[in-house]
């Protein structure tokens, strides 16, 4: 047990000095008077500025329903250093009966052929977030699913559009549908594709995407990746080199392990279909992330735990995410969802929670070399 303690901490140690890898902090509990940043979603735009965004959870850190807007920082230098924050999503906290009125749990999205950028969230209307949410498809009766959209590199925002009524009915007796948080991604025939979840009649969650071929103008959705009453909610989503699409799922049902399955991409949903689920990585029923690398690689990045969130681990595949190396140990201590996107230089930047307590107490970031995943010491 005293050897194991010790090589923990000396892997430790090598992870917090290692020079290949840049860090600081952007976010800690108490900046601007909000007592946490959570759910961190991370993209890089047209021109090469990092966008980071998040919950702003004004009194606790709890979740939806509460008093939370969606927040976003802007970095144009690679995450060195971070402008002023400012607000992109907010609805009226003194709204009657509102609980708060709240809207988070954000994922970003970069169209690359426009340079508009969008953020998707869950609106709360009252306690309609995760547990409060039932059949139906106006606010009084269930979350909402916003987006909202930037023209000018996310210096400002436009208004959020509400697509739940589109989404949701498809099937008005399922309790809630909303993003899966974190990024999004644009396909290489240029469809926008945000990952998301829903959970149907009996309260079965189920991980999907949902997508565009019109540059965000109206939405379709999928069918979810494993039907039946095996429950995944929060997902992230990239596309391989052949085109398909793959997706990395939390299992509600806490087997350890994190799911995943493929998509058979043909330009639309009426030709494509789901492969046979599989289940790989440690993973403690969180959140993750996962990015397609130009140079063909996938990258995974989550808790290398399948009991405690701990220990930020990014680990690469170059088979489509039915196996995966070892890793890297990124963050020692405890660490919860976290989001990653390629640089304009090809490296790797990843934006997540950690600190020394609970896991929340900050939003980082980290950038680092591809080859300081995928080449050993």
């Amino acid at each position: 047990m005293v050897r194991a303690f010790l090589l923990l901490a000396v892997v430790a140690s090598l992870a917090a000095d290692d020079p290949a890898v840049f860090r600081t902090v952007v976010r800690k509990q108490g900046d601007d008077n909000v007592h946490t940043y959570r759910i961190p979603g991370l993209a890089c735009s047209t021109k090469g500025t990092l966008l980071a965004v998040f919950d702003l959870r004004h009194k606790h850190s709890g979740d939806l329903p509460a008093d939370i807007d969606v927040g976003l920082m802007r970095s144009t230098d690679m995450g060195k250093t971070w402008q002023k924050m400012q607000v992109v999503m907010d609805y009226d906290k003194n709204e009657k009966d509102a609980r708060g009125n709240g809207v988070g749990d954000p994922s970003i999205l970069v169209d690359r052929k426009t340079g508009n950028i969008f953020v998707a969230a869950l609106w709360s209307k009252g306690n309609r977030g995760w547990n409060g949410s039932g059949p139906g498809l106006t606010p009084e009766e269930t979350g909402q699913f916003v987006i909202a959209k930037s023209s000018d590199d996310g210096l400002t925002w436009a208004k959020p559009m509400n697509i739940s009524a589109t989404l949701k009915g498809r099937d008005a007796k399922w309790r809630l549908c909303f993003q899966g948080p974190g990024s999004g991604i644009q396909l290489q025939d240029g469809t926008l594709v945000f990952p998301a979840q829903y959970r149907d009649a009996d309260a079965v969650a189920h991980s999907c995407f949902i997508y565009s071929k019109d540059g965000g103008e109206s939405w379709a959705i999928s069918a979810p990746a494993i039907p039946g009453k095996k429950p995944t909610s929060e997902s992230m989503i990239a596309q391989l080199p052949d085109g398909n699409l793959v997706l990395t799922m939390r299992d509600e049902s806490r087997p350890g392990k994190r799911a995943w399955s493929a998509y058979e991409w043909k330009g639309d949903l009426g030709s494509g279909k789901w492969s046979e689920p599989w289940w790989v990585n440690p993973d403690p029923t969180c959140m993750a992330s996962l990015v397609s690398h130009p140079r063909g690689l996938l990258l995974f990045s989550n808790p290398n735990s399948s009991r405690q969130r701990i220990a930020l681990t990014i680990r690469a595949s170059t088979d489509g995410g039915k196996t995966w190396s070892t890793g890297k140990l990124l963050d020692e201590r405890p660490c919860q969802y976290s989001s990653m996107t390629v640089l304009p230089d090809g490296s790797i930047g990843v934006l997540y929670e950690t600190g020394p307590k609970s896991g929340v107490e900050q939003l980082a970031f980290a950038s680092f070399p591809l080859e300081w995943v995928t080449q050993a010491k």
